[in-house]
């Protein structure tokens, strides 16, 4: 990077010598995070997440960014860098790699997790539909610089909930961009080190254009406990507990996999794992010398009853309540190797995630209905956040000191609490940017403006993983599930111009089965009266129209309609189907 930015660039201060950020996901949401960074006709790209949908979203599987604005400028997409592991930031590569053949960048757990998603790809949405051939793929080490097009990117280490987490350092033209990626503060890291601090003191001093930060748990005040507390948990627990142990845990944070390894090590416990994404994570952490354990410890999950009660650890996932993961099937008994008895303990080791809630208890309630004793969050120190809070935040903006400030990756109040202690560490209003997804930030030293938009709303992606869900298919799911669905068959008689028979009208999930028959009498009815007037009515030249034109035409749908609204004051979905014999 020249020391000198206006010498190498002479039209620095003009519309073309500008950065363009342009966050195509994980602004005033959680999930889906990516962001473009563009100088000139270089694009670089930092992660490419999945985000996951409501329960305003029936059937939506899973939510990917808009790639529109990226499509529109394919050629100039350089690289995709990628800051860790989680789905919300690797979940959409597959999707994003099959229109963009470009290099990507990761340390090495991320990019075994990456390995292994792409080798996965064709298997259904969450893996993204087809398969990548010769993808790629480049892992780095904390501390590297790559370049790519007009920008260097070094990797700065941080803490997080996943192995190898890192910060980016963007070197620009204009300047330096700083990306936390999702961090923490951790002075006591159950594997490898703490964040590196002294780097990222350094990279303010040496001055700093702008700082893309995370907001996750802004709302907590102080300082994020470290991991290894949760390992002293464990200790404490296993030791008490009699019978089978099970530990339910986000399948990628390896430091608790490995805490909950030691603790059963310590009282002669034997460790099975259940979970696909649980096996994984496990054997992607081991073959890189990530987990430190004796190699009788682990055991497979069909060999548990080879051993008494009080000598098995089950790990497992499921931590947020999904229908068909490992820990939910296990305490409705439909898994086919173990099922949660009378005596086991289960121990929740995760947060829950915003929205799971109900699902979460409901299979609580379920495994206090088995027998089993279960322990969360609210009753012992079984979890710690991957997250900073807000004074660590705080820290890493006095140490950055940057000129410009955009809080990211988390929903609008996150945001502005962030925005709010930079404003209090000397940041201008002026300089702190809450973007929406989609919105084009251009900035350099002496400018910075949200100079237009692009559409970024977010993909939806059902279970077929090949294209999206539009607006409509959305609105017709919403209407079936909250009004239900009313079919109309009809059959005519084409030489009469008459009904052939009684018409037939199904309806499912639109009201009881004991007031249905009422609204079919009376549909009937209405029905019987379209009919005759229209055979009576006459057009310019004094010729009927076909009965057929006449009930495809807009007016009966929507006296039908009015009909039913009047009755049962819904509005369910209409189909009405007609055939001439």
């Amino acid at each position: 990077m020249s020391k000198n930015p206006t010498e190498a660039h002479p039209n620095l201060f003009g519309s073309e010598s500008r950065i363009k950020i342009v966050p195509l996901g994980g602004m005033r949401e959680f999930g889906k995070n990516m962001t473009a960074f563009q100088w000139g006709n270089d694009i670089i790209v930092v992660d490419a997440g999945i985000g996951f949908p409501d329960e305003e979203m029936p059937g939506v599987d899973v939510i990917i960014p808009d790639f529109s604005w990226l499509q529109n400028q394919k050629d100039r997409v350089r690289a995709l860098f990628l800051t860790h592991g989680h789905e919300d930031h690797i979940g959409a590569i597959t999707w994003f790699l099959r229109e963009h053949k470009v290099p990507v960048y990761g340390t090495a757990m991320t990019m075994k997790l990456v390995e292994n998603k792409l080798s996965d790809s064709g298997r259904g949405a969450r893996d993204q539909g087809s398969t990548i051939k010769n993808p790629d793929l480049h892992t780095v080490v904390d501390g590297a610089r790559v370049r790519a097009g007009s920008f260097n990117v070094e990797f700065v280490h941080v803490n997080h909930s996943i192995a190898d987490a890192c910060a980016l350092l963007i070197e620009t033209p204009v300047g330096n961009i700083f990306h936390t990626g999702d961090f923490k503060i951790d002075y006591t890291p159950v594997h490898g080190l703490p964040i590196d601090l002294n780097r990222i003191a350094q990279i303010g001093s040496d001055g700093l254009l702008a700082m893309f930060a995370e907001s996750a748990n802004v709302e907590i005040d102080g300082f994020s406990p470290s991991e290894q507390i949760v390992g002293e948990t464990f200790a404490e627990l296993f030791a008490k507990i009699e019978g089978r142990i099970f530990v339910s845990t986000f399948s990628s944070n390896i430091f608790r996999m490995q805490q909950i390894i030691t603790a059963a090590e310590q009282f002669n416990r034997k460790v099975a794992m259940v979970g696909r994404s649980m096996l994984t994570a496990f054997e992607a952490a081991n073959s890189l010398g990530y987990l430190d354990f004796d190699s009788s410890t682990i055991i497979d999950i069909k060999e548990i009853n080879n051993y008494s009660l009080d000598e098995l650890v089950i790990i497992t996932t499921g931590t947020q309540g999904e229908p068909m993961s490992a820990l939910t099937r296990m305490a409705y008994s439909q898994h086919r190797d173990v099922s949660i008895e009378e005596g086991d303990t289960v121990l929740m080791s995760s947060s829950m995630i915003p929205g799971n809630e109900k699902a979460i208890f409901r299979v609580i309630n379920e495994l206090f209905k088995r027998g089993a004793n279960v322990i969360y969050r609210d009753l012992a120190d079984i979890h710690v956040s991957g997250h900073a809070y807000s004074d660590e935040m705080a820290l890493m903006l006095n140490l950055l000191k940057p000129k410009y400030f955009i809080p990211a990756h988390g929903e609008y109040r996150h945001l502005f609490r962030h925005a709010q202690i930079a404003k209090k560490l000397g940041i201008t209003d002026d300089h702190i940017f809450l973007l929406n997804n989609g919105d084009i930030l251009e900035l350099n030293n002496q400018y910075a403006e949200v100079t237009g938009y692009t559409e970024a709303a977010g993909v939806l992606i059902d279970g077929s993983g090949i294209g999206g869900i539009d607006d409509l298919v959305l609105r017709d799911r919403l209407l079936l599930a909250d009004d239900g669905v009313v079919a109309i068959f009809v059959a005519i008689d084409s030489k009469k111009n008459r009904l052939a028979a009684e018409p037939t009208i199904l309806a499912k999930g639109f009201i009881y089965e004991s007031e249905i028959n009422q609204v079919i009498k009376i549909c009937h009815s209405k029905i019987d009266d379209f009919v005759q007037q229209a055979n009576r009515k006459k057009n310019k030249k004094g010729n009927a129209k076909s009965l057929k034109s006449r009930i495809d035409s807009g007016q009966f749908h929507q006296q039908i309609r009015q009909l039913l609204f009047e009755l049962t004051k819904r509005r369910p979905m209409l189909l009405i189907s007609t055939v001439e014999i």
